[in-house]
């Protein structure tokens, strides 16, 4: 799909502030023996309110192990998911020089994101306990800063659904097929 979509593409480089993000999303029971599947989109962006987004460090798309009861709880899974795998990101990037702030991570839940801001307190979560106990615990850390947004501006949602050949089409860029040079108004 990227190639038919960007057959002409290239990579521009440029220097940013280099602070990671992820987009988190969940596919709550489309897989088989009523699994759910998480992904997410993990990239380095700027320090601005409204990120730009950039080409991913690394897409994650994975069938979470357990069977959920509920789509919040399939968020949850896939926030896990994604915090696990930032954690190590963070540390190096770190160790390289460049500091993080909070590790913004979108979610379009917004039961998941109170359940990890401390904003919703549940009652009855015995399956998501381990979960939600840890990434409240790395929020609390100042390790990650959990935020919602509508599911239209979700990156992480393009791994977690079976998406079907019309979507994929209506998704790439006008210009695809188009060379640069020739879409470029200076030319």
């Amino acid at each position: 799909d990227y190639v038919a979509t960007y057959p002409s593409d290239g990579i521009i480089y440029r220097a940013s502030n280099m602070i990671l993000s992820a987009h988190s999303d969940a596919g709550f029971n489309n897989e088989l023996n009523a699994r759910s599947r998480a992904g997410a989109h993990i990239y380095l962006s700027e320090d601005v309110p409204k990120r730009p987004w950039f080409s991913p460090v690394i897409t994650i798309a994975q069938i979470i192990p357990f069977a959920m009861t509920s789509a919040a709880e399939a968020e949850l899974g896939a926030l896990y998911v994604t915090a696990k795998a930032l954690v190590s990101m963070r540390q190096t990037l770190v160790e390289m020089g460049w500091p993080q702030p909070p590790t913004p991570v979108q979610c379009d839940n917004t039961t998941a994101i109170g359940v990890t801001n401390k904003t919703i307190l549940p009652q009855k979560l015995k399956a998501m306990d381990n979960r939600y106990h840890w990434l409240r615990c790395r929020f609390a850390q100042e390790q990650f800063r959990f935020y919602w947004d509508k599911g239209a501006n979700n990156r992480g949602d393009y791994s977690t659904k079976n998406h079907p050949d019309i979507y994929h089409l209506s998704h790439r860029d006008p210009c695809a097929g188009i060379p640069r040079w020739q879409t470029d108004s200076r030319s």
